[in-house]
């Protein structure tokens, strides 16, 4: 990206002030300099968006406090740098108040002092320059009908559903299997609605220990707990302005629960240690592999926090139930991994096809993705065969099913087994599995 030229604007009645000024800004030759002797013809230029104006606060047209406001209400971005031949505390109070980046005194040191200043604003605005163009890449990168990819019908209703979420602040709720795209469908359409300039913030319930899942969400002031050693606000605040999207949130410790009800209804918050409300406004997505309904029957969650989370609901398919888009999956993870790591462009032959799509992916697109990595990681040509597509379960299964048991045997057999491979790692087990953290543990005691 071509930067676009630093323009300043030197506004100085003096005309020989006014050619010092140049002079020094001149000096670096990154700056495209113009100058005015009057507040007038400034004013008539400012279509040219200037980044910094430095302003003589006594101009014999336009008093200085004056300027700065028709600046300022013309582009709020410019930068005044006011000059003074004195300094005025009342003065340089009232012009910070309405917008003054700075205020200097002419004296013999104001060149260092005015190139410091204005490096200092050029910095920030190289730094805006860059958050807008990552906004935008962002905004690209989850536009939903890049994100997504497939077109079965399946897909086609989820493309719907994100659009329809993306048009107002309603509370979305995104169910489906471990490894479906959940989050990656929650950023689609926070990044494709009004608010994507704000921030999106994600957090894991499910990842979080229960005994610090409220300062997490909530924050907390200085000296609340032990540790507690400076204020910290919460992801609630955080997010303000922009989308909140709490994953797992049938992992949430129901006595929690009430607290984020409250949040929800009233949008605002309590710092822990603190009695004073904040005022938080962000758009809620929610995550969950559960059924939400019958742990409210169960009484594992709160009624009235499911009926207000509920809103929109979008349920991810398997990726079993998505056709061909296994395929369409497959050619775009190969496409995307190989552009990363500079590797030629590979293409999956006849076999290989054949087997991903007779193979039913319990991890889901998760899953497809470190398949597809390691399949171009082992093939030793442009083409990737079936035996370069390694299915991790295929082991797994004669191995389980080559005696009769009862449903629950089974079930406690694969549990056993995923501990076993990954090291009693109960998260991970539940991750792989689309199962809650409490049952994997329920089933280990029960295993004992």
């Amino acid at each position: 990206m071509d930067e676009k030229p630093f323009r300043i604007f030197v506004v100085e009645d003096d005309e020989w002030y006014n050619r010092l000024l140049v002079h020094n800004l001149s000096l670096n030759p990154d700056y495209d300099i113009e100058s005015f002797t009057t507040g007038k013809d400034c004013l008539n230029s400012l279509y040219k968006s200037p980044d910094v104006i430095t302003l003589d606060y006594r101009l014999p047209d336009i008093k200085g406090l004056e300027m700065l406001k028709k600046i300022k209400a013309e582009n709020e971005d410019i930068q005044v740098i006011l000059i003074s031949e004195q300094s005025e505390i009342e003065v340089v109070v009232e012009l910070l108040k309405f917008g003054a980046y700075d205020y200097i005194v002419k004296s013999d040191d104001i060149r260092e002092r005015l190139l410091n200043t204005v490096q200092n604003i050029r910095k920030g605005v190289r730094l805006k320059r860059e958050v807008i163009s990552l906004r935008s890449e962002v905004k690209k990168k989850y536009s939903y009908q890049k994100t997504i990819v497939g077109s079965s019908p399946a897909t086609k209703k989820i493309f719907n559903l994100i659009e329809k979420a993306t048009r107002t602040g309603i509370t979305v709720t995104i169910t489906g299997e471990t490894g479906t795209g959940k989050e990656l469908v929650a950023k689609a359409i926070h990044y494709n609605s009004s608010r994507s300039d704000k921030p999106f913030v994600a957090v894991n319930v499910a990842a979080i220990p229960r005994d610090l899942i409220e300062s997490e969400l909530f924050g907390f002031e200085k000296g609340a707990f032990t540790g507690a050693n400076a204020r910290r606000i919460g992801k609630f605040e955080e997010a303000n302005g922009g989308t909140l999207f709490l994953d797992e949130i049938a992992e949430m410790d129901i006595a929690l629960q009430a607290k984020i009800l409250r949040a929800l209804q009233e949008k605002e918050i309590v710092r822990i240690g603190s009695n004073n409300t904040v005022k938080t406004d962000c758009r809620i997505v929610v995550a969950t592999h559960q059924n939400l309904q019958e742990l409210v029957l169960k009484k594992e969650f709160r009624q009235d926090l499911y009926y207000r989370l509920y809103g929109l609901h979008i349920e991810l398919p398997p990726l079993r139930e998505r056709g061909n888009d296994i395929i369409s999956l497959a050619k775009h993870f190969i496409g995307e991994f190989c552009e990363e790591n500079e590797l030629p462009p590979k293409t999956l032959s006849k076999s290989a096809v054949d087997k991903l799509l007779s193979y039913s992916f319990p991890g889901n697109v998760r899953e497809l993705k470190s398949v597809m990595e390691l399949a171009i990681t082992l093939a030793d040509n442009d083409e990737i065969s079936s035996e370069n597509i390694i299915l991790e379960n295929q082991a797994l299964l004669p191995e389980i099913t080559d005696q009769e048991m009862t449903l629950r045997e089974y079930n406690m057999r694969i549990v056993k087994s995923y501990l076993d491979k990954y090291g009693n790692n109960a998260s991970q087990v539940a991750e792989k599995l689309g199962i809650g953290v409490a049952t994997v543990y329920r089933m280990m005691k029960k295993a004992e």
